[in-house]
């Protein structure tokens, strides 16, 4: 059966390079660090927001100060029918959880009576478990929407449009989060919507840049995943300090306005970028109708694909978990100066990232001249094994702090190990993806692997409820075998998925 690729590549009208990479590159770099600042920047407040303020009646005005406010929770729109809807929680998790979150406000209230301190602590540890499984659930259907946005984009409206869509929907949430309180979950419904039609779109344009078998698209999607991180790493000392010194909402606001300059970034740079798979299709680029079935060869690659998302999904689930209880960590048992805020946490990942990605794309092109550089499915299984691991740090921290605060090194030294691991599993997939699907469904299949990503935080928010009720120590453990086993996995499959996939697949 004839194939339905196109009968050649077109790439940027542009032949201008800037470190060996088209500037196309370095344009969809800014539009995505933008991006990420907007939305890891309001992550990093999510948890708190909703533990410390939103979900309870005496409430932190600032992020991370004092319980100075009072509010009701039912104002929130949707919150009674969420209630309903999530998992009760058991009075003996209550009752597990108040007495060290009563020493935690005290030690960071002084003069607050004790008997406060027990009535916020009950308010906390009733909406924490919670708190955590909406927080799965939110950032699971960040990466569940892809899968419809890639769809669209592959069908209607091309990526391009798809990322300008995107974009507006995005800025339009964080400005409801930072307008009313009582808009909670309008706002992280048009996040998610937005986010679909954005993210696998803004990731295909990095592949469309590059012809067929070029030996700089892995390079080109670790520079990419740069991007990601730099605006990782600038959003939470911007977002967090705003919400600690003027108030939640300002974190959310400066979400927007970097979600903004994203915008404009990208129609700036329109002009550099390689048509997209629709726009060759209307262009009359020499391509098979649309609906031309999938040959047996692609088939096999699709469901390789998929294969190797499902196997990413107790990755994600644990990977997750900086956002979630590592942030409540950081947050409870670590001891912050004064100036700081406890959601600077958060920039740590990114950071590590400017330092350890630059440093493995030269450790993988040495091995690579030797004639040793692991495929692409062996890197993600040596990845999932490197994030499992990191996790003893956590097991020895939470056994040398107990239950008071400790030092930053536990949860910065885990998070230097696990982004090791996430070096050689999340942008060497995003790259795969391009490498392998069949282009005319390229947006989708990226959809898809987001859908790994989807399930993972789902898994990440309902083990984030053990947090209140298991031994800390117990609980890293846990995490520590779960990353473990997935690389386990990934290694056992490593053959068949390189089978299925071809050459590409290196």
């Amino acid at each position: 059966m004839a194939s339905a690729e196109p009968a050649e590549w077109k790439g940027p009208p542009s032949n201008k390079t800037f470190m060996g990479h088209p500037v196309g590159l370095f344009v969809l770099f800014f539009t995505e660090m933008w991006e990420r600042f907007s939305y890891y920047g309001m992550r990093g407040l999510l948890k708190l927001y909703m533990v410390n303020y939103l979900f309870i009646t005496a409430r932190q005005t600032l992020q991370g100060k004092a319980y100075d406010g009072v509010g009701n929770p039912d104002d929130v729109i949707g919150w009674s029918f969420f209630k309903w809807l999530l998992p009760a929680v058991e009075p003996s998790e209550i009752q597990a959880c108040v007495a060290n979150k009563a020493k935690s406000i005290l030690a960071d209230n002084a003069g607050m009576a004790l008997e406060t301190a027990q009535n916020i602590a009950t308010q906390t540890c009733s909406v924490e478990p919670n708190a955590s499984l909406l927080y799965g659930i939110y950032t699971g259907l960040v990466y569940l929407t892809p899968v419809f946005g890639g769809l669209m984009a592959d069908k209607y409206l091309g990526q391009k449009k798809s990322v300008y869509l995107g974009a507006i929907v995005m800025a339009l949430g964080q400005f409801v989060l930072f307008g009313a309180d009582n808009l909670f979950f309008i706002g992280l419904a048009l996040l998610i919507i937005g986010n679909g039609f954005f993210k696998p779109n803004i990731s295909t344009q990095v592949g469309n840049l590059y012809p067929p078998g070029d030996r700089r698209r892995d390079g080109a999607f670790t520079i990419f995943y740069m991007g990601i991180n730099l605006g990782a790493f600038i959003c939470n000392f911007v977002c967090g300090t705003l919400a600690a010194v003027y108030g939640w909402r300002y974190g959310f606001l400066a979400a927007g306005i970097g979600m903004c300059i994203g915008l404009v970034v990208q129609f700036v740079g329109r002009n550099t970028l390689a048509p997209d798979t629709l726009q060759e299709r209307k262009g009359g680029a020499k391509v098979e109708a649309p609906k031309q079935p999938l040959t047996s060869d692609e088939w096999k690659r699709v469901w390789a694909l998929a294969g190797l998302c499902g196997l990413n999904i107790v990755f994600w689930a644990v990977y997750e978990q900086q956002g979630n209880t590592m942030q409540t960590w950081a947050d409870e048992n670590t001891f912050w100066p004064d100036w700081a805020s406890s959601t600077w946490f958060q920039s740590a990942n990114p950071l590590f990232i400017f330092m350890f990605a630059p440093l493995l794309d030269i450790f993988w092109s040495m091995q690579n001249k030797k004639g040793k550089e692991p495929s692409s499915v062996a890197k993600m299984a040596i990845g999932c094994l490197i994030l499992g691991m990191s996790f003893i740090v956590m097991v020895i921290g939470a056994r040398v702090v107990g239950d008071s605060k400790g030092s930053l090194f536990w949860p910065v030294f885990c998070t230097l190990l696990l982004t090791i691991g996430e070096l050689y599993l999340s942008p060497i997939g995003l790259s795969l993806v391009t490498k392998v699907a069949p282009v005319r469904i390229v947006s989708l299949m990226m959809g898809i692997w987001y859908l790994s990503s989807f399930f993972g935080n789902l898994l990440s928010g309902f083990i984030g409820r053990f947090y209140t009720t298991m031994s800390k120590d117990a609980f890293f453990l846990m995490l520590m075998v779960l990353g473990v086993a997935a690389g386990v996995a990934i290694a056992l499959f490593n053959k068949p998925l390189k089978k299925a996939m071809g050459a590409q697949s290196s």
